[in-house]
């Protein structure tokens, strides 16, 4: 297995946040509905998976297959983008602005939301036989879930929107540990082990993850969930944007920036005991 040194996969960080910045507005919309689809692919399976096992672990251990996958293929997630674009703007990369960073995380979140949003509709008709019947039990689940993460942080007013951030930056802080460590390692396989722990974690945490949260909630509302586009928008998918961007950039990117690449210069060392003593026992004249 190979590893790269914190600071070159650091360096590397910055590098593919000015790639990112300066993608065309084309490509920056296809590798992120891409992103967002096969996402929510991995969450329908994970569902699927706790449901018919009555195991959500399982689910959780099949999960990370979705994400491991569309980084090898290239494609983009909003919270991974949330921790690598902003530090080409702080390093100063030429060409590099605040407001290109702001046209960049639009135009992933457009991407996600529209290829989640399409898995949603896929797999809604799958659940129904084309709406033609109540959901099945898999889909009978994702409503509950849209409803429990919806108003049920409502149920606990200011604290559920405070536990709802909270849940956002924790998430954030575990993905994007996983976005960087697809930089960690040069082979395929190392790349999937590292990717795979810190984003199993999130899921099996129950941790709020913007994009996923992009197909959860439309399918709970599409298969007859109990909850409007109102509480999913002010009860979850806002405060859980907000918080996986605190996450990410406070808790990943910044640490390793100031650490592996702006570091301060090294505390000035102390002589060697040895030469202390060769200076003591030097003959004087």
């Amino acid at each position: 297995m190979s590893y790269v040194m914190p600071q070159d996969f650091v360096s590397q960080m910055i590098a593919t946040g000015e790639k990112k910045l300066f993608m065309s507005t084309r490509d920056t919309l296809i590798r992120s509905f891409m992103g967002g689809a096969i996402l929510a692919l991995a969450a329908a399976m994970a569902v699927t998976i706790s449901t018919n096992t009555g195991n959500p672990l399982l689910g959780a251990v099949f999960f990370p297959i979705g994400f491991i996958m569309l980084y090898l293929m290239g494609f983009d997630l909003l919270t991974g983008v949330f921790t690598l674009v902003p530090f080409a703007v702080i390093a100063r990369r030429p060409g590099a602005t605040w407001s290109g960073m702001w046209r960049n995380w639009g135009l992933v979140f457009c991407g996600n939301f529209a290829g989640a949003f399409t898995v949603a509709v896929l797999m809604a008709i799958t659940f129904t036989y084309g709406f033609d019947v109540a959901p099945n039990e898999v889909g009978q689940a994702i409503g509950h879930i849209g409803e429990g993460r919806t108003v049920g942080y409502a149920d606990h007013g200011a604290a559920g929107m405070l536990t709802l951030f909270v849940r956002g930056v924790l998430c954030n802080w575990m993905v994007s540990t996983g976005v960087v460590a697809f930089l960690m390692s040069k082979d395929t396989i190392s790349k999937a082990v590292v990717m795979w722990m810190p984003v199993f974690l999130f899921f099996y945490m129950g941790f709020e993850h913007s994009v996923v949260n992009m197909f959860l909630f439309p399918s709970g509302l599409l298969l007859g969930g109990d909850f409007t586009v109102m509480d999913y928008l002010v009860w979850n998918e806002i405060p859980t944007v907000l918080g996986n961007l605190v996450g990410g950039l406070t808790f990943v990117g910044l640490p390793l920036y100031l650490t592996h690449y702006r570091t301060r210069p090294e505390r000035r060392r102390p002589a060697p005991v040895d030469a202390v003593e060769d200076r003591v026992a030097a003959p004087v004249g």
